[in-house]
């Protein structure tokens, strides 16, 4: 499920080049998914056959194939419910193991039990097989796989162990109660915490793996300081998440299609602000906020409240610029609302009103052309054209105001969102300069909306909003980036982070970052306030360059920089379970030093770099930026700094892949 899934699905490919045959996924088996994305195959390795066979010759079903993506990776399924009648007896084992005990009402915690039975049992059989060659690595995704990892070792299987926690059970749930996480970490009575939350088991379990694995990783530094104090295990490792890229052969063709999807968005905003179009759409700045919908982990309180303070400012200061934002978060509805359907409809209406309005108009003009006059304009529209578009502007009249939401919600009386939108009053009057749409559905290029998928849209805004309190990686703003569109972070997401430790000036390259670590809730709201409103005062020029660095960045996200982490990790739990076969030479993790990109040595303005104390600056000042701006210089400067700053002890000589070869 989303940002575990993400991580998984295309971290395959590097992992796939890096083990070839030899890589193997381990999942449960969803017959919808596996019918349109698995190839079912015959397993290449005689082991791994005769392992399947044994299990399914006591009555588990285990299907196997290639799955459909980059890398064609192996996969390798166990149906759960074809094993789950051996539910009780599992679940027996693994408290004689460890203590744990399962209530029968948590199915998933019960599902997990079943998976973990059946992966264990699978490296039992597999580690039978080869006897001690080849080693295996073994490497579990979270607590729902760690029942698998406290088996294996219970057991002593000859295997080594990795596992990786995306975000730990506690703190997304204390998070969400409006707690102050981070500056209480070392107060929290946890077993109390997880208690009351009935979540014991599972935290238990979460726990348990963390303690039974060779090494324990974490995708942030932030995360890791967090599992430091919840699971009481330090990191081995930080492995951020990265993303597949792809490079367009053209420089320019990301610009390309932000202007191709703004266009189509803008068609949107005519049919749903008809009637109230009394702002120019070239001025009009598309903001939005995308995630699953946790109204105070994912910062949208924060953000409404900056909302309200940035209208209050472009209104005061009476700027021509527009800010329209878009929340794009899953919500109970039962369907689209009449009246946004209804715009759409009037906008279609209008269009062909002009449509047939301008085909009898050219062919007037054709013939009066040919006769060689110039037609009389007041006789080129007859009576009937002007009583059309008459009707066609009545029809565009609109009593209400444009709606702040494009679905019925079922429970709108109590939705976070919504109560907060009537609290502070953006009600998408004619006088606000921030308009609010909230889309609470997850986006689709069938929708008869806004038919776009979330990629597309993306590219088409110019400014992601991500003021998480609690987001462990963050694929939001690392998605806007590689796709060459600023977005504002916080020190409190790992990728917010990731981006501090290796931009000197991560603004000057549309990364904003938010501190809500160590300011107070107002202040960061003022500080992201005042990001919003440097961002409205740029000039159309300078978000073009802007977008140009941020697109740069998608380097450092790039699975073929940050699969080394991964690497690193296998690498030391080979070590750690098998040390008279393998050694580390004796480095710390990798470190990302040599891999900053320096401050550019023309910033076009941003709030942390220049704030102009009026909003109307002198052009002057323009040009100079623009003098100072080359484009091709400043990208060769970046690609020198992005160098491989290190190199795995681990990896057989020969083998090390110099940064060069990965070059597109």
């Amino acid at each position: 499920v989303g940002g575990i899934y993400t991580v998984i699905q295309t971290k395959a490919k590097i992992t796939a080049d890096e083990w070839g045959e030899n890589y193997f996924l381990v999942g449960p088996y969803f017959e919808h998914n596996v019918k349109t994305q698995v190839e079912p195959c015959e397993p290449p390795n005689h082991a791994v056959k005769k392992a399947m066979d044994t299990m399914k010759s006591q009555g588990c079903q285990v299907f196997f194939g290639r799955w459909l993506i980059e890398g064609s990776p192996y996969v390798l399924l166990f149906d759960i419910g074809s094993a789950a009648w051996n539910l009780d007896k599992w679940k027996g084992e693994f408290w004689d193991v460890s203590n744990i005990g399962i209530p029968f009402h948590d199915r998933e915690a019960n599902d997990a039990v079943i998976f973990g039975s059946l992966t264990a049992w699978f490296l039992k059989e597999l580690s039978c097989q080869f006897d001690g060659k080849p080693n295996v690595i073994a490497h579990f995704h979270e607590w729902q796989a760690g029942v698998g990892l406290i088996l294996s070792r219970s057991q002593k299987l000859p295997v080594a162990t990795i596992f990786t926690t995306h975000a730990t059970l506690l703190g997304r749930y204390l998070c969400a109660a409006s707690i102050d996480f981070y500056n209480n970490l070392e107060q929290f009575d946890i077993d109390k915490e997880a208690g009351e939350r009935q979540i014991y088991h599972r935290y238990c379990m979460e726990r348990a793996s963390v303690h039974c694995a060779h090494v324990f990783t974490t995708v942030s530094q932030i995360t890791a300081i967090e599992a430091e104090h919840m699971l009481k295990r330090n990191p081995d490792v930080v492995t951020p998440n990265g993303l597949n890229i792809k490079k367009f052969s053209a420089m320019h063709e990301f610009q390309n299609l932000h202007s191709m999807y703004k266009a189509r968005i803008q068609e949107f905003i005519r049919g749903h602000f008809y009637g109230h179009l009394d702002f120019s759409l070239e001025k009009t700045l598309f903001f939005f906020i995308a995630g699953r919908y946790e109204f105070s982990n994912k910062g949208a309180d924060m953000f409404l409240e900056a909302l309200s303070r940035l209208n209050f400012l472009l209104r005061v200061h009476k700027t021509d610029v527009t800010v329209i934002v878009f929340f794009i978060m899953p919500a109970k509805t039962n369907n689209f609302n009449v009246e946004t359907l209804k715009g759409q409809a009037v906008r279609k209406q209008l269009w062909d009103t002009a449509q047939s309005v301008k085909e009898k108009f050219g062919k007037k003009l054709y013939n009066a052309l040919l006769k060689g006059e110039i037609p009389d304009l007041n006789k080129i529209l007859d009576r009937d054209d002007i009583t059309i578009m008459k009707r066609a502007i009545f029809s565009t009249q609109r009593h209400c105001l444009p709606p702040v939401t494009t679905h019925n919600m079922i429970d709108d009386g109590n939705d976070p969102i919504l109560n907060t939108i009537r609290r502070i009053g953006l009600f998408n009057n004619r006088t606000d300069r921030v308009k609010v749409i909230l889309h609470p559905e997850f986006l689709s290029s069938t929708s008869p909306l806004l038919p776009l998928d979330y990629e597309e849209f993306v590219r088409g805004c110019h400014l992601g909003v991500f003021p998480s309190y609690y987001e462990p990686w963050g694929y939001t703003p690392a998605e806007c980036t590689v796709m060459g569109i600023p977005s504002v972070t916080t020190n409190l997401s790992g990728f917010g982070c990731f981006m501090q430790e290796h931009v000197s000036d991560p603004a000057a390259y549309g990364i904003y970052i938010v501190d809500r670590r160590f300011r107070s809730p107002d202040e960061s709201c003022n500080q992201l306030t005042q990001f919003l409103y440097g961002f409205c005062q740029q000039s159309r020029r300078q978000r073009i360059i802007q977008r140009n660095r941020t697109e740069r960045l998608s380097d450092l996200l790039d699975w073929r920089y940050l699969g080394r982490y991964y690497m690193h990790a296998r690498h030391l739990a080979l070590s750690r379970t098998f040390p008279d076969k393998f050694e580390m030479e004796p480095s710390a993790p990798p470190k990302t030093e040599g891999f900053r990109y320096p401050r550019p040595s023309s910033v076009p303005p941003s709030p942390s770099v220049s704030q102009h104390s009026s909003p109307h600056h002198s052009e002057g000042e323009d040009e100079d930026e623009d003098e100072r701006y080359d484009e091709d210089e400043e990208a060769e400067r970046d690609r020198q700094n992005i160098k491989s700053p290190f190199s795995l002890g681990v990896l057989p000589q020969g083998k090390k892949k110099q940064h060069g070869e990965y070059r597109n």
